[in-house]
């Protein structure tokens, strides 16, 4: 049993101002794993009063001191790794090949590119005699969410301590042990007290006292739609800066060609990783109608071989994050079978052999019509909707026929063609054939959100900019 009952603070681990706390379960065995205690708007006071102290000082630190802690943590996190891909077995069910490989990785990946862009960023630029120079914002409120949790915690915590700011993380109650790990990696790395704090709690507690804390500068919120509305509702009446990374449901639009097999294949694998839980998946396959059969008895196969809580299997997918996710998921599918979408492969009920832990079959429905509940809604499983198009310019349609714009897909082998749809998908990211790149801007349009992660893009959330007007007299 784990027991994580403190919170880290001013860089001491301290009491919660009222002893409560949350049990955290294990999707695989639906038991009881560990506690966390469960904290206040008093406990954020106390982190935020900390940050606003410290950051007197790191907001005026050198590029060179940065770096040398970016580098400390990147040391100490290389000797937690395993320690952290433990901890998302447990606390999400991931397999040990997705905690080890992808889940610790991100985090790594986003560290070492958060050391690179800090080498060369412009934090200052002439403009004629105006200097025109780019500032940390000030204390921020960091809320994650528990599908890819040490991934999200990266791409907030790294950038913001390489531009200078102060921080206060509020981790996913879900999935909580990576950060408590993440923390105590952030304490061995000698970053300054008060530069980094965390609070666990729910969003109603310590996600509403984050995003409405006076003392609070800006907000960077990972999650759903309908929580990303509550914290922008909240910051309103203190006009802080909010980012929002909300949620998806990303067209796949699979191009008439040679590659159209191993197009069908690999989009389907791709909507199955990490349990469907990517608020990025490529949710809705378009595929020409003209070879819609052979479409569907490709994801059939594909998504039929899909393996189902086997952690020794490196391409079996584990269980869904909790029972709240899972019984969300499961009358989805039923809402697909009784709107008139057929299910080619897995539905409702657990997988054979599994009669617990939060499994959920890796699902390929056909049929299915953009106006359906599971074309519309975020279902966040393994469950993949296929749609048909008579030409390109229908397809796009449909594809842009949704409230978000996170992600888009584009999959085929005539590059130019492909190219010529990524264009036209309204979406914050459209990778072409599956393309990934740590660099690029991570984000989305209408209701995914607003504001970039990943990269130099990144390092903008948490800067001001500041115009210094006859700085260089002509």
């Amino acid at each position: 049993m784990r027991e994580y009952l403190k919170f880290y603070i001013n860089g001491q681990w301290v009491d919660p101002v009222e002893k409560r706390s949350l049990d955290v379960d294990n999707p695989t065995t639906e038991q009881v794993s560990g506690q966390i205690a469960i904290g206040s708007a008093a406990d954020v006071d106390k982190a935020v009063e900390a940050a606003r102290k410290a950051f007197t000082t790191w907001s005026q630190s050198t590029r060179e001191e940065r770096l040398e802690v970016l580098g400390n943590i990147l040391t100490e996190y290389q000797k937690r790794a395993s320690d952290l891909a433990d901890a998302v077995s447990e606390e999400m069910g991931a397999p040990a090949s997705l905690a080890a490989g992808p889940q610790v990785n991100m985090g790594l990946g986003h560290l070492a590119t958060a050391i690179d862009v800090l080498k060369n960023f412009e934090f200052e630029q002439q403009h004629g005699s105006t200097l025109v120079v780019k500032e940390p914002i000030g204390v921020c409120g960091l809320i994650t969410p528990w599908n890819w949790p040490i991934n999200q915690i990266a791409c907030k915590v790294y950038p913001a301590l390489a531009t200078g700011c102060t921080m206060v993380l509020k981790p996913s109650e879900v999935a909580p042990y990576s950060a408590q790990i993440f923390a105590e990696i952030i304490d061995a790395a000698g970053v300054p007290a008060g530069v980094f704090n965390m609070v666990y709690g729910d969003g109603p507690g310590v996600g509403a006292a984050l995003s409405s804390h006076p003392d609070i500068d800006m907000v960077s919120f990972t999650g759903s739609t309908r929580a990303g509305i509550d914290v922008a509702k909240n910051a309103a009446p203190t006009v802080k800066r909010v980012t929002q990374e909300l949620g998806g449901k990303s067209p796949n639009i699979v191009l008439d060609d040679d590659d159209f097999a191993r197009s069908v294949a690999a989009g389907t694998k791709v909507m199955m990783m990490n349990s469907g839980q990517s608020c990025n998946a490529p949710s809705r396959m378009l595929v020409p109608n003209s070879r819609m059969d052979e479409a569907i008895a490709i994801a059939a196969e594909t998504a039929g071989a899909v393996k189902v809580g086997d952690p020794d299997d490196k391409t079996a997918i584990g269980p869904v994050a909790s029972k709240a996710q899972f019984d969300k998921i499961q009358a989805l599918l039923q809402k697909g079978i009784d709107e008139g979408a057929t299910v080619v492969v897995g539905g409702v009920g657990r997988p054979d052999g599994l009669d617990t832990g939060y499994y959920v079959k890796p699902t390929v429905f056909a049929n299915v019509t953009n106006d359906m509940t599971i074309a519309r809604e975020e279902i966040f499983g393994p469950v993949l909707c296929i749609l048909g198009y008579d030409d390109l310019d229908q397809a796009l349609e449909i594809a842009n026929d949704t409230e978000y714009g996170l992600a888009g897909y584009v999959s085929g082998a005539d590059l130019d063609k492909a190219r010529s749809v990524a264009r036209r998908i309204r979406a914050g990211s459209v990778a072409i054939n599956h393309g990934f790149d740590l660099n690029a801007p991570f984000g989305g349009y209408k209701r995914s959100g607003n504001g970039r992660e990943w990269g130099n893009f990144g390092f903008d959330e948490y800067l001001e900019t500041k115009a210094a007007l006859g700085y260089t007299p002509q």
